[in-house]
Parts: structure tokens; sequence; C-alpha cells
């Protein structure tokens, strides 16, 4: 049936040229060979077949497979000058459906096994299929892309060509419209999972900016183009247009701060290889490691670099490098012991196991099942629970399982294979299967924890009508203590915005509403306007907490009877967690009037040290801060002034007409770039200086040069050169410039070096 519809579909629905079709299909899938010359009409002889690796689809080396059938579009002029060779070789012929038959299970041996329920897999590509109904070769070449790709000709400055020279107008256009779409859906880029992969897509197109001559951030201003050709069928593009703007404006911003450096730092990988003349030019996996680790340079970045070069990577060596960091990242982090592989033991009758939390705190149960961890610590199952298994960013529940033998103190609950595992400690006597026990809860924990997932639901309603819509959970934790609760923002929440936030939730907390929870249709829920999260997997019943006239979310999590339960709700700390997500720590109930006691204590004791009332303490502090600074200032001006700038110029060394001032301030922590201004205002002729202070671990240079040293060498060389030897980084003006780095080499050495580097400069400035 996909065939035939597949074939009805482009050639009675769309009209397209059965001319200009082909099919391809699996060297040994002769039933689908059959089913297309006997239920189709297309020419026998434009069906061919072909090996694994054009018409046997994987997902990966195990895991369901299957044989597929492709269909070819030829896009060349003379419709008469069309080859079966063509097919899967020439450009001119390209694939625009793809019928995957998953019927197959490829076990870790290679062996395939027939799957229980086989399925069709159908991929046919929007762009490609636009691109055969207008006649255009290149999905590049349809007003899917073209209103972004004129965007970017209008930026750039540069026009867009179908030839090589295109290429950077393509990817950036692709790269922006996934950018654009996966934000909007509530991914943010980051340094792990999905958001590593924006993260590289991102820098991968703001490398190709520079393509085009774009060194400031330029990626954010092509959102509007994608919101202008999509919106109209994507809406929440619009929704959270200007998040997505933010988001990739402050990921560029962030990139292009690094970018530079990695680039310098390129160029010196790539000349040091020119100068080795080695046969064969090979990034090592160290330096290709270095620019990942160092500058954030994505490997797939390097290889693209290089390979604009005609130079590979070492990528094996990479993979050794990056595998040594994650040695050392583990060595470093502790370990939960690893149960996966202790048996069980449980009862053979089949069990409906239930949690009753909602609506009880203990319960009488049975062991059903358990496993023994370490001695004294043991995995129960009971076949009904009060327990919370942790979940949804909610702890899992604390508390007791016993009867008259049997004492068991359960340290936490986690969900295991969707089962209620309680994690427990033996107190008094042994574990048998079909005990019957009392479970109970740690009440006043359940209360705690109860208040605070409430507080959740209220302060994301709460973050959506202050912030704006673009808002959207991305990470939260529910425990007796507090809430922590991570959003999509760009920027950092004001006070201002804070305490709006605090109100409107006490104001509901104050209003004391009932809440209702329902089991409905996931589709159900969501009409009725029940917020799912992004990310989080929902099965087809869904349970639905509802605050009237607030909020209505889906959630699993225990909550309490009436807002008026939680008391009061404060926000404790408000943080940036990457770019674009920010993290909100609240308390609520008991931990706030604590808190309050904790403030008034800190207050008191300031208003003793300060001598001051409570509405002074503020000001006699800056008072405070403003003498401290002008005490530090006097402080740095007598230091400075021990140093003469007539010392500095005393001694210096002469290279042709030019004259070089190498001078160790040593502990001096003023400001070098002074001394740089005073010897330009009073050195007037091929004058350079170089000055070095010490300060802790840290090496601080600074060179300043007179404007006719310029056209010979300049300030930025010269601290470059600086930055490298001490394993730092240096930049400035042509005219002053400073480095800073490690105090891995004696001043006096890295002077020495200087000193040689300027005079072969100079030398060979006068020689050529």
């Amino acid at each position: 049936e996909a065939i035939i519809w597949a074939w009805e579909l482009l050639t009675k629905i769309w009209k397209i040229d059965k001319n200009r079709l082909w099919v391809s299909i699996y060297k040994d899938d002769n039933e689908t060979k059959d089913l297309w010359i006997k239920k189709t009409d297309i020419n026998p002889s434009r069906v061919l077949k072909f090996d694994k690796k054009e018409n046997f689809w994987e997902m990966g080396e195990t895991g369901p497979c299957g044989p597929c059938t492709e269909i070819h579009y030829f896009f060349g002029d003379d419709i008469e000058n069309q080859k079966p060779d063509g097919v899967n070789q020439d450009s001119m012929y390209r694939e625009i459906w793809n019928l995957v038959f998953i019927q197959y299970n490829r076990d870790k041996d290679g062996i395939l096994h027939d799957l229980p329920q086989k399925h069709v897999d159908t991929g046919m590509g929007l762009e490609r299929i636009l691109g055969v109904l207008n006649n255009e070769s290149s999905n590049y070449q349809t007003d899917l892309f073209q209103t972004i790709i004129k965007s970017i000709e209008k930026i750039t400055g540069y026009k867009y060509s179908s030839n090589e020279s295109g290429v950077p107008h393509r990817v950036i256009a692709d790269h922006i419209r996934m950018l654009c779409f996966s934000i909007a859906d509530g991914a943010i880029p980051s340094n792990e999972g999905r958001g590593y992969v924006l993260r590289r897509v991102l820098r991968r197109a703001s490398r190709f900016g520079r393509n085009l001559g774009m060194k400031n951030e330029f990626l954010y201003k092509l959102v509007d183009s994608v919101v202008e050709n999509m919106a109209e069928v994507y809406p929440e593009l619009k929704e959270k247009e200007s998040l997505i703007k933010n988001v990739i404006k402050a990921e560029e911003d962030s990139f292009g701060q690094t970018l530079d450096k990695g680039l310098d730092v390129f160029g010196e990988i790539l000349n040091d290889l020119n100068n080795k003349k080695y046969e064969k030019l090979i990034i090592s996996g160290s330096d290709a490691f270095k620019l990942y680790d160092t500058y954030g340079f994505p490997l797939d970045l390097t290889k693209l670099m290089a390979k604009e070069k005609n130079i590979s990577i070492d990528e094996k060596g990479f993979t050794e490098c990056m595998e040594k960091q994650k040695e050392r990242s583990r060595a470093k982090a502790e370990f939960k012991i690893l149960d996966d592989n202790i048996d069980w033991f449980s009862i053979k009758d089949k069990i409906n196991y239930s949690f009753i939390g909602y609506s009880d705190a203990i319960s009488k149960s049975i062991i059903v099942k358990y496993r023994e961890l370490t001695d004294k610590k043991y995995d129960i199952v009971l076949d009904k629970t009060p327990f919370y298994a942790e979940s949804g960013g909610q702890i899992g529940d604390t508390g007791y399982i016993y009867n008259d033998l049997l004492i068991l103190k359960v340290l936490d609950t986690q969900k295991v294979d969707n089962l209620i595992v309680h994690k427990c400690f033996v107190e008094k006597g042994r574990i048998n299967l079909d005990d019957k026990v009392n479970a109970k809860i740690d009440i006043k924990k359940r209360l705690k924890i109860r208040s605070n997932h409430t507080a959740t639901h209220l302060l994301h309603e709460s973050l959506k009508q202050v912030l704006g819509n673009h808002v959207q959970q991305s990470g939260s934790l529910v425990n007796d203590n507090k809430l922590r609760f991570d959003l999509t923002h760009y920027e950092k929440i004001t006070q201002n915005q804070i305490q709006e936030i605090e109100n409107k939730v006490n104001e509901v907390i104050r209003s004391n509403y009932e809440l209702s929870t329902s089991i409905q249709g996931f589709d159900e829920a969501k009409k009725g306007g029940a917020v799912a999260l992004f990310g989080e997997k929902y099965d087809d019943k869904v349970r639905v907490v509802d605050i009237p006239e607030f909020s209505k979310e889906l959630c699993g999590g225990t909550h309490v009877s009436r807002t008026g339960d939680i008391g009061i709700f404060k926000i404790i700390s408000e943080s940036s967690l990457s770019t674009g997500i920010r993290r909100i720590e609240a308390i609520t109930g008991q931990a706030v009037i604590k808190r309050i006691h904790l403030m008034n204590s800190i207050i008191n004791g300031a208003k003793n040290a300060l001598k001051a009332t409570e509405s002074d303490i503020i000001e006699k502090t800056k008072i405070l801060i403003a003498k401290n600074k002008e005490l530090e200032k006097k402080i740095k001006q007598g230091n400075a002034t021990s140093i003469k700038f007539d010392d500095i110029i005393s001694d210096g060394r002469s290279v042709i007409d030019f004259s070089i001032f190498l001078f160790n301030m040593k502990n001096y922590e003023g400001d070098l770039k002074a001394f740089g201004d005073q010897f330009r205002n009073n050195y007037k002729t091929k004058g350079i200086l170089i000055l070095a202070s010490n300060l802790n671990d840290k090496i601080n240079f600074m060179c300043s040069v007179t404007d006719d040293v310029i056209p010979s060498i300049d300030s930025i060389q010269v601290c470059k050169e600086i930055g490298k030897k001490i394993n730092g980084g240096g930049g400035g003006k042509p005219y002053l410039a400073t480095a800073g780095g490690k105090k891995n080499l004696k001043t006096e050495d890295v002077f020495d070096h200087m000193f040689t580097y300027v005079e072969s400069i100079l030398m060979k400035g006068k020689n050529d």
C-alpha cells in the first residue's frame, strides 16, 4: 500500500512526469520489485537494484533495520538523455522519497531477527518535493530558503550564488532555521546533550559568517526572516521570537570572544606544520583538543577549517584526549553502587502494584520483591505503597516499613523498571517474601515537599505573566528544604521583577484556592489548556493539577489541598545557569520564617558594627567602601611614585637606530599602561618600551611604541609573542598593548627572548 500511495501522490495528485522518475530497491528484495512492476505503471527498466549501502536502512550497528526503496527524480534539461548509471551517482538524479521497511532487529552479533511488529517508515523531503514542483534543482532556490538567503545578502552585502561561493549562504540559512525551531521548542545551547548540538550548529554558522565578512554578531538578525517565512504555520516562532533572538545573540557574543583567539591559535598550528615541512600535514589530536577545550571549537568546526586548507586531523588522538579528560572527571566523581546485575527474589503470583500516596500516608502492604545490595541495605517492592518515587523533579519519600519483627528505615524511593523501589536499611529483623508490613512515610517531610511542589506551579505561571510567554521550565528540584526552578530567559531577572513574581505567588496563596486533580486523556488535557513540559514523556492518560483561575499543568507529583497550606513564598536566589537559562531558588512556609529571623540577626549585627540605624546601614556601608577605595588608591600612588620614569628609560639597548627599553616593575600593583602613555608623550622617536610586573602567580607585560616604530613592528605583535612564551595571550592597540599569563618563566628570560625577537624583526626590515 505504501508503494501504491507514494506513486499515486507523485504522479496523479501532483502530476509529476513519470518519465523523470526512477526507483531503487535492495538487491535481495524481489518482493518490492514485483510490487513496483505489478502494482504501478512505472517502466520496469526504471526499477534498479542496489547494495546495502544505498538501500538497506539501519539506525546503528544494532537495532531495528530493513530494506528500503527510494524514488529519484531527474532534473536534467534533456529528458531523452537519461541513463540507469546516473541514479545514486549523478547529482541530476536526486532522491525525493524513501520507504523503509522496518522488519528486522540486528543483534550485537550482527544477526537479523524478524520483528514481531513490522511497519513502513516514510521519509520525504519537503524542500525536495517543492523543488520538483517548482522545477528548481536546488532546495535553496525554493521560497522556503530564499527569504532567509535574501536577508543574508542584505546583512552581509554578499550576493548569493548557486556555485561554490554560495556555500556560506546555504549553511547559514539551513542552520539559522534549525536554531529557531529548536529554541522555540525549549532547547538551549549548552555543553551537553541536545544543547551541545545547538551550540555546534550555531558556532558553525558563525564561522561561515566570517567568510562573508561578518566579524560581529549577525545571526540573530536573520530570525525575522525565519519568522516571516514560517510563523503562519508554526506560531510558536512568533511567540518566542524575542527569546530566540536574545539566546542566539548572547551565544554569538560568547563565541565571538573566543573565536578570534582560537583562529589565531589555529593559524599558529598551521604555521608550525608548514615550517616543519612534513610530507603529510596532519593536525595532532592534542592540538585539536586544545582548540575544543580552551577555545570552544567543536571537532567538526576544526575539521571544516582544516579541510579548507587541505589538511587532515588525527581524530583518534583527539578522542584519546577526550577520554583522558573524562577519566579525570570520573576520578573526582562519587559513584553509587551498581545494582543492575543483582538478582531479585520475588513471589511468583501476578501482582497488581499500586501507589496510594496521593491520599494516604500509611498502608498495610505485602513485601512482594526484594534484593540485597550490601549488608543491611536492601531494595524492597510492596504490593501497594504511600511512598512517592523520585520523579518530575520531586525527591522520593523517606519513612519506615515495619511489623512486630521487622523495622526497615526507608532512605529513598526510586523507580526501577516502572516499579516503586524502597531503598532500605535494616534496623531490626529479617526480610521475607509475603511478609505483611506497615508502610509509613515521614509525613512532616512530605508536607514540606508538597508545599514546595505546588509553589513551583505557582512560580511557573507567575514567571510567564511577568517575563513573557517565552518562559519554559528546563529543569526543577523539589525537596523538603527548598524548590529550584530552571527557566528559559535571556537576561538577569531584575529585583523589581522578582518582587512582582513573589507578590503574584503570595496573592494566590492568600486566596486559598482549592486544588483539583483529574486523570484525562493527553489530547483532552492539552485542549483543556493544561501545560505539558518540554522534553517530558507522557502516557496516553495523564494527571492534571488545576489551580483555579491561575494554572493547569500535567503533573504526577504530590500537592497541597489548598494554596493557603503553603503559607508564604520567598525567592532566595536568582542566577545564570548557562546562556539563556536562569535558575531561581525559593522557600515556603516555616523556612521563610526561619530566613526572616536570620536576616534580622544579620541586620542587627550590621547595626551594631556600623553604629547605625536600619535606615542608615546602606549609606554608612557606602561611605566605608568609598574611604577604603580612596586609601587603596593612595597606596597604589605611593607605590607608583617610588618608581621614577627616568629610571625606566635610563638603560636602553640600541638596534640600528631604534632604542629598546626593558624594565621589571616587580610587584607593582598599578596600571602599567599609564607608563606606556607617559613613554609616548616623552619619548619622541623610534622607542620601544616593554614593562613587566609580578602579582601572586601571574605575570603581566605592557608594550608601548612610538608612532614611527609601527611600520616595522607594533605593540600587538610584541604582546602576542610574549603571550606565547608565558602560556597566556596578548592584544591591544598597535601603539600600546598588554599580555598576561602564568609565571612559568623568569622575567629576565622573557626579556632576553623578546629583545632577540624584536631585534630579528627590525634587522629583517632593514635587510628587506
